[in-house]
């Protein structure tokens, strides 16, 4: 049997989500109508912002894509990519939804795997995987003017939360291979598409429906 490298996985899980991050960064590029440098810029941030944040808050530098050019360069090439793409799709908006939602899943937990890596305390770990899922689409955002995706009415934060924290609970269950960090995942993205799909909110006492 090949031995399991739980490294190697979350280097890949991690390049994964940089790709996906990248990619809905260069579909709000395309909904502003930039060029392809804009789309590379903007994707590039967006798949690179989470993890930079993270790094720097751990104290883990240089931060993730200095150390490691690979992760800039996976960004820029899916940016381009998607520069040639985004004309032929029906709907940027809602493909934008969708790599969104592929990608703070998969941030989610890798955020939280790093987390507890560097030794920290499992609640530092789950702010450290809500924060490596949140803070790209924000830098997105911002970037293109666009309305704070975390803003919106449908479950968003709390989808990423819930991957985390479950990706703990599966960790701390000593399973086999990657089920942790494929079930943390598989509930944020899940609980995510659902939310896209049937609008699911959290009851807040300062919105009237």
């Amino acid at each position: 049997m090949i031995p399991f490298d739980i490294t190697a996985v979350v280097n890949i899980m991690g390049l994964s989500a940089g790709a996906v991050f990248a990619i809905s960064g260069a579909l709000d590029a395309a909904r502003q109508k930039m060029d392809i440098l804009g789309f590379m810029l903007i994707g590039t941030a967006t798949g690179l912002g989470g993890g930079t944040l993270r790094d720097v808050l751990l104290g883990k530098l240089p931060v993730l894509w200095i150390r490691e050019p690979i992760w800039i360069i996976t960004c820029l090439v899916a940016s381009a990519i998607t520069y040639f793409i985004a004309p032929k799709l029906a709907s940027l908006t809602r493909a934008l939804l969708w790599m969104d939602a592929v990608g703070i899943a998969l941030f989610a937990v890798v955020g939280t795997e790093i987390g507890l890596e560097f030794g920290t305390s499992p609640l530092i770990a789950v702010c450290m995987g809500v924060m490596t899922a949140s803070f790209g689409g924000i830098a997105r955002d911002l970037l293109c003017g666009s309305n704070l995706t975390l803003m919106n009415e449908e479950l968003y934060i709390t989808t990423m939360l819930a991957g985390s924290v479950t990706y703990l609970i599966l960790n701390s269950l000593n399973l086999p291979y990657s089920y942790d960090l494929i079930g943390g995942f598989l509930v944020a993205f899940i609980l995510r598409a659902l939310a896209i799909m049937f609008k699911l909110k959290l009851p807040n006492a300062y919105r009237h429906d």
